[in-house]
């Protein structure tokens, strides 16, 4: 059995190539039964690439719908040969392929892209996220109403907020459907709510202010500093209506009082 720290270095060596087609076989290699060293490793070296496209593939459905499978496959290439994983789960790996998106050249016409994938990723996370029980209405009825301002709420682990400037929700939501695609006729902002109340994961499109509101109380804000916030970024910011949207959305598990 090779010891334990020959194995971390000779791993050290055996690893950078895998991510870079230009470096060549790293010395130590060997191949059985006079087997070609250098064919045998760009071989391994092309599955490993192929491997985490195909993972890629599977987080964003819905990127590679909107993009083709030649340019998604392309651009997945250069993320791949860029970033190594830093998880042996496959679901784990593509967490900076949203911000990769924006900066890639050829996406620069889908300004839209990067936030779809985020909700993609948003959807992942929820669906890996713990189990909870979402908090229920009857909740409030044990809090007094003279402290209810002061109250702050623990979120579900699967409860997800991301913020757009352009019609993600609604590109999400069509390129991750079976049938075909209709245009979209919009430009306005969407912030995407993602939960998993129960078995299943649902994303919705928040109103104006909502994104600002679960925001706050998700970062441990109290409701009344998370209602300001609302307030301040939409006039139309309905509080009740949120509230009781966020209880049926699951979006929290737990609230505890003010003190």
């Amino acid at each position: 059995m090779m010891p334990e720290q020959h194995t971390s270095d000779y791993a050290a060596r055996f690893a950078p190539g895998l991510m870079n087609p230009e470096l060549a076989t790293p010395d130590g290699v060997v191949a059985m039964h006079g087997m070609g060293v250098v064919k045998r490793y760009n071989v391994y070296r092309n599955n490993v690439t192929v491997s985490l496209i195909d993972a890629l593939a599977a987080i964003y459905p819905a990127v590679q719908r909107i993009t083709g499978i030649e340019f998604f496959r392309a651009m997945a290439r250069f993320h791949v040969r860029a970033t190594s994983p830093a998880s042996p789960l496959l679901f784990e790996y593509g967490r900076d392929f949203p911000s990769f998106i924006e900066s890639y050249e050829y996406a620069r016409d889908m300004p839209w892209l990067a936030d779809t994938a985020r909700i993609e990723r948003a959807w992942l996370d929820a669906y890996h996220a713990a189990d909870a029980a979402p908090l229920a209405a009857e909740a409030f009825a044990s809090i007094d109403p003279g402290s209810l301002a002061q109250a702050r709420f623990v979120p579900h682990p699967a409860a997800r907020i991301v913020r757009s400037r352009y019609p993600a929700v609604a590109i999400f939501a069509m390129n991750r459907a079976d049938g075909p695609v209709t245009p979209l006729h919009s430009s306005d902002a969407e912030d995407a709510l993602v939960t998993r109340p129960e078995y299943d994961v649902i994303v919705s499109r928040l109103p104006a202010g909502g994104a600002a509101f679960l925001v706050a109380l998700i970062k441990g804000m109290p409701l009344g500093a998370a209602a300001q916030a609302a307030f301040e970024e939409s006039d139309t910011f309905d509080l009740s209506a949120s509230l009781a949207a966020m209880i049926s959305a699951g979006v929290f598990a737990a609230v505890q009082p003010g003190a």
